[in-house]
């Protein structure tokens, strides 16, 4: 298992994919997004965009990642959490999206070939704080979310069609719309397939 808290620096195995303007380290990661920034490929909605701030890494073989998320949206869409990334035409995220002060969408997006889906369930956006968890075995990915970090619900079983040795894997955040919002990545935790494991 390997814990990062960001309480001082960002680790030299992390890299940036369209870095934050602002962004420091103090007791986590806050990140302030840029506008107009998005991931997502073309259902529905017919665009393509692929220009939201990442802190990656790379990782082989299968792994559990997770990470503790504060937020404070302003605009419909705003949104952070975890992703997983082979390029612009296939990844997962996992998040939740701002919609309104009444709700927000607990969700997720899959992308395969290049084109995405949004799978979400309504929560209160009083609600500024959250837990999520990537679990990869093989091209199959368990997604899940939790209040306190110990106790997870599943969000959704999916899978990547295209196969891959190495994945991209870290954080991620942005503000679809003309504005910005500040979030804070608490800490992340590297650790062996936890599939199926509560704790």
């Amino acid at each position: 298992m390997k814990k990062i808290n960001f309480n001082k620096n960002i680790p030299e195995e992390f890299y940036w994919f369209n870095e934050a303007r602002e962004y420091y380290c103090d007791e986590g990661l806050v990140i302030k997004t840029e506008a107009d920034t998005d991931f997502w490929q073309r259902t529905h909605y017919g665009f393509k965009r692929d220009n939201g701030h990442c802190l990656l890494t790379k990782l082989r073989g299968d792994f559990s990642f997770t990470g503790h998320f504060e937020f404070e949206p302003q605009t419909i869409y705003d949104q952070c959490g975890l992703i997983v990334r082979i390029d612009q035409d296939n990844w997962i995220k996992v998040s939740t999206e701002y919609e309104n002060e009444n709700i927000s969408r607990l969700g997720s997006v899959v992308t395969n070939l290049g084109y995405s889906d949004w799978a979400t369930t309504d929560i209160p956006s009083e609600i500024k704080s959250m837990w999520y968890r990537i679990s990869k075995n093989g091209n199959d990915f368990l997604l899940q979310n939790s209040n306190n970090g110990q106790k997870w619900g599943q969000m959704r079983i999916t899978h990547l069609h295209q196969e891959i040795e190495q994945l991209e894997v870290g954080i991620y955040a942005c503000s679809p719309q003309n504005s910005s919002f500040q979030c804070k990545v608490e800490k992340i935790i590297i650790d062996k397939n936890k599939w199926g494991i509560d704790k």
